[in-house]
């Protein structure tokens, strides 16, 4: 056979392999803790060819970011034994991992995967999990710069997380410590027990002058977006979250990555999986895009001047 010919029939036999992995109805199981997360990844996947009812099966868990709910998730779909498993934040990711499961998993929003002992090393994961980590912890010591910068007298912060199991706060903590030490914050409080102490915490710093909150990655806060900026603002404490959609709901800073774009980049590996890629071939991603934004209109309620060199690096200022 030519050589022209050989790399024509290998084309072809691509070709062949790929038309037949879409024809063939692939499961994924999906552990996320809002249902606009499985909407975004299903419109993610029907742009790389995967169609629902055709040659694509969703069996989805929604937690709400509940540690009970999503562990329950966690094991009715492993029972069902999907080709591929979709896990958003880290509680859904813990209780997958809990379990054992040698599905190959595609998670998104964790925080720290090779201290958490999901994966080997981002760039070779090794084992049947892979993903998208949106955040490093050094950022955890970047949001306590941003939040004095823009409160320059605060001596007490308050970091909000879920303290239930499967939260990562440790990833973020050392650099916390270290900045927080440098810039002459007296104490650092957390919260504990369960997720109610999230508010006992936000209100034992409402009558503690100069205080202020740093929000860590959490679907449980994330989930409830809406109340714990309300909560927030009847407390009038300066507060720094994670990701934009806090500040649309009238917080008063964000800094983190574009969660959109996390979603796309983890759809893209399932379809890569669901396509005969060993995971383990896949790297971690971590970010190389963060958005800073910052609500002006909320500043002003609590008497603050958002510094001129702050706006002008402000991806988005809010009005």
């Amino acid at each position: 056979m030519r050589r022209r010919e050989f790399i024509v029939s290998l084309s072809a036999l691509a070709t062949i392999g790929r038309s037949r992995a879409q024809d063939q109805v692939r499961h994924v199981g999906v552990l996320v803790a809002s249902p606009r997360t499985e909407k975004a990844l299903e419109a993610a996947l029907e742009q790389r060819g995967w169609t629902l009812g055709r040659n694509l099966q969703i069996e989805a868990r929604i937690t709400g970011g509940d540690t009970d709910r999503t562990r329950q998730g966690a094991r009715e779909l492993i029972e069902l034994k999907p080709d591929v498993l979709f896990a958003e934040t880290n509680t859904s990711m813990a209780a997958l991992h809990a379990e054992g499961t040698t599905i190959p998993t595609v998670f998104v929003m964790v925080s720290d995967p090779v201290g958490m002992h999901y994966v080997e090393s981002l760039s070779n994961p090794g084992r049947n999990v892979t993903g998208f980590t949106p955040f490093e912890p050094s950022l955890g010591g970047k949001w306590v710069s941003l939040l004095k910068e823009i409160a320059p007298n605060i001596e007490h912060i308050g970091l909000v997380y879920n303290p239930e199991p499967g939260n990562n706060s440790a990833a973020f903590r050392k650099s916390i410590d270290q900045i927080a030490d440098k810039s002459g914050i007296a104490s650092v409080d957390t919260p504990t027990g369960n997720s109610a102490d999230i508010e006992r915490l936000i209100h034992s710093l409402k009558d503690r002058p100069n205080s202020g909150l740093i929000f860590l990655p959490d679907a449980l806060t994330t989930m409830q977006s809406d109340q714990i900026v309300a909560l927030v603002a009847q407390s009038r404490l300066p507060a720094i979250y994670p990701l934009r959609l806090f500040c649309l709901a009238g917080g008063l800073m964000s800094y983190g990555v574009d969660i959109n774009k996390i979603h796309v980049g983890g759809a893209s590996y399932v379809d890569r999986i669901l396509r005969g890629v060993d995971p383990s071939k896949l790297p971690v991603q971590a970010p190389t895009e963060l958005e800073l934004v910052v609500n002006q209109r909320t500043a002003k309620q609590l008497g603050l001047q958002l510094p001129a060199t702050l706006l002008a690096r402000a991806d988005e200022v809010i009005e």
